[in-house]
């Protein structure tokens, strides 16, 4: 064991461009936490902290797809810092945040960094990679790779023929109303979230397509909303299918590269050679924060349209009532009432977008827990508030600031 720890220890220390004899102490107790299983949701917190920057060098996870960068960086430019009526390092603290970037007509106004976290590092995306994912089925329909969101999945995924997914849309896979069955209870290790990645596929098959095709009706399609990540994993293998190249590649050809992401990143597979569509992107927060911008200006790369005009309009618009007052659910978006909209990653990972105030959040965390009883996401929901409120309270945008280059 301590031998794979070592190694552990090495090839992160590699990835993060450092030899492991200049890291500091701190530095080597995290690492020493590195997990040794690939159950993420069962890790403790140390397991968490050490692994979720280092997700693409652990050894029992290692298997990646590289997203490229371009060669030119999209300026992310300073602007007037942001007076926001809250102790952000309380609040970072609280929700043990590693990256916060706050962006404003283009301009950084906040920027801080925690758990040793820096503006070089990778973190882990974990669901946030929905709203990716789903971004590559409008530059498919925009390729004409993918004819419509009304299609029948089993126009593009063979496998799923025979299965509970004869009668549904790419769609309904988009605002997971599928109507198929399935439980997303982090918590528990027989939840089909927590045992389909560890599924064993039928031969021929991706392994998503083979565990998703064995599961049963319960509702009418269309008719109930149900959070899927499983569903997001078919999205990735049908835009595959229907391009005929892999998720980073697409990725990277269509917005890393043309808009300019600072760094390449990395997906990270599943058995069966495919990304893991529904979570598992290693990227820095500055690029999640231009990734907001790309989204937030319609789809604009590199002087060209990447989707189709008026995706986004439709993607992050509430397309299913998730049973929130206020919210709703679009094309692997979470909406707001007010217009805003975010992507959301289960530990504390998201970007939120509010377009009426060119504003961009974008932030990565280890919460205690998956998810929120201990009231952390409803901490960063008054986060975004008062974030909303600073803005306001500024006022019109300051001309003569200088403007970040369009795309």
């Amino acid at each position: 064991m301590k031998k794979w720890i070592l190694g552990g220890i090495a090839a992160v220390a590699v990835a993060a461009g450092v030899g492991f004899a200049t890291l500091d102490q701190d530095q080597r107790d995290l690492l020493a936490n590195l997990p040794t299983d690939r159950n993420v949701l069962f890790w403790s917190v140390e397991q968490r902290d050490a692994a979720f920057r280092a997700m693409d060098a652990l050894p029992v996870l290692a298997r990646t797809n590289t997203i490229a960068a371009g060669g030119n960086a999209y300026p992310l430019p300073d602007g007037l810092p942001l007076q926001i009526d809250t102790d952000v390092d309380a609040y970072m603290k609280a929700q043990r945040t590693s990256a916060l970037i706050v962006v404003l007509d283009g301009k950084v106004v906040l920027e801080k960094y925690g758990l040793g976290f820096t503006p070089e590092g990778k973190w882990t995306s974990f669901s946030v990679a929905k709203s990716l994912t789903s971004t590559l089925v409008g530059a498919a329909i925009q390729d004409g790779a993918i004819d419509s969101i009304d299609d029948p999945v089993t126009k593009y995924i063979e496998g799923l023929k025979g299965s509970a997914y004869d009668d549904v849309s790419v769609g309904q896979l988009l605002t997971m109303t599928s109507g198929v069955k399935w439980n997303e209870d982090y918590t528990d290790p027989k939840s089909d979230v927590a045992l389909f990645n560890e599924h064993e596929a039928e031969d021929g098959l991706d392994v998503t397509v083979s565990y998703m095709r064995k599961l049963p009706r319960e509702a009418p399609a269309g008719e109930k909303w149900v959070y899927k990540t499983g569903e997001t994993n078919l999205i990735g293998v049908l835009v595959s299918e229907a391009t005929g190249k892999t998720l980073a590649e697409y990725l990277s050809e269509k917005v890393w590269k043309p808009f300019g992401m600072q760094q390449d990143a990395t997906w990270l597979l599943g058995s069966t050679g495919h990304e893991i569509a529904g979570c598992c992107i290693q990227a820095a927060t500055r690029d999640m924060a231009r990734f907001g911008l790309f989204v937030m200006g319609g789809g604009m790369a590199g002087g060209k349209q990447v989707v189709p005009d008026g995706w986004f309009a439709a993607a992050t618009a509430k397309q299913a009532d998730i049973g929130a007052p206020g919210k709703g659910y679009g094309y692997q978006w979470w909406t707001y009432d007010s217009g805003a909209f975010a992507a959301q990653g289960i530990f504390g990972q998201g970007i939120f977008i509010d377009p009426a105030r060119k504003l961009v959040i974008a932030s990565n965390s280890n919460w205690p827990t998956a998810t929120d009883p201990d009231g952390v996401g409803a901490q960063r929901e008054e986060f975004y508030r008062a974030v909303q409120a600073a803005v306001d309270k500024r006022g019109p945008p300051i001309m003569d600031e200088g403007r970040a280059a369009t795309n």
